[in-house]
């Protein structure tokens, strides 16, 4: 498979390795210093792009892939709320593709199924509270993440007592996220249901973002094949 990575930092290079060893060809390569590229026919020969850049350039970067025909894979986030609805009806109703996700790691998935199985039995439990804190590397600009988001989201979907999510709150409505950020931490997500009597937990912890990289790459294999809005349900079926 040919792929063009769209964004070099430290996710794009570990992307690359992983990819090469997969048995794919970096074509194009396209950072800060060379949006020129996109018009350049290495870029357009690509089957899949890889997108993991910031969340101001995420949805241009989309359109200028979709522009020369080319399929994408993003892990960038905090576009959604402004770009959202454009996304989807681009690829719902204009042809386009994109593979969504706010995190590949295939143990993050594994964990987002046994949250939102976990939510559906705490539902008949209303003494439990249940509280969500994300802790990130200092470089991450947004917040919550949008792992933590999307955690969230399956949460009250699940739990009829909360009614949404919220940061630094005290009402008990809302589900409550923290976030910390400190050192190089890849990403820690706990989720907590706490009682008089007992406290239950469940976390994810990253040793390292090879986790996601793996997981862009084969998100990117499933990408060449099918067409839309995808994202790791899509491809992962707990």
């Amino acid at each position: 498979m040919k792929i063009a990575l769209i964004g070099y930092g430290k996710m794009g290079k570990m992307i690359e390795q992983i990819a090469i060893d997969r048995g794919h060809e970096i074509v194009s390569i396209i950072d800060i210093d060379n949006q020129e590229d996109f018009d350049s026919p290495a870029f357009a020969s690509a089957d899949v792009a890889i997108e993991f850049t910031a969340p101001q350039a995420a949805y241009g970067n989309y359109l200028k892939a979709w522009e020369k025909g080319v399929k994408v894979v993003s892990g960038s986030t905090g576009w959604m709320k402004e770009h959202g609805d454009d996304v989807r009806m681009a690829c719902t109703e204009g042809g386009k593709t994109l593979f969504w996700a706010s995190n590949f790691s295939i143990g993050v998935a594994i964990f987002s199924a046994v949250n939102r199985y976990l939510a559906k039995i705490m539902n008949q439990f209303p003494q439990y509270d249940v509280e969500m804190e994300e802790t990130h590397h200092v470089h991450k600009l947004d917040h919550p993440s949008g792992t933590a988001i999307t955690l969230a989201e399956e949460i009250v979907e699940n739990i009829d007592r909360k009614e949404a999510w919220k940061e630094d709150t005290t009402d008990k409505k809302y589900l409550r996220v923290d976030h910390i950020r400190r050192g190089e931490v890849p990403g820690i997500h706990t989720i907590r249901y706490d009682s008089d009597a007992d406290l239950i937990t469940i976390t994810h912890d990253a040793h390292s973002r090879k986790g996601f990289a793996l997981g862009a790459v084969l998100a990117a294999e499933y990408t060449k094949e099918h067409q839309g809005l995808l994202t790791i349900s899509d491809m992962f079926k707990f």
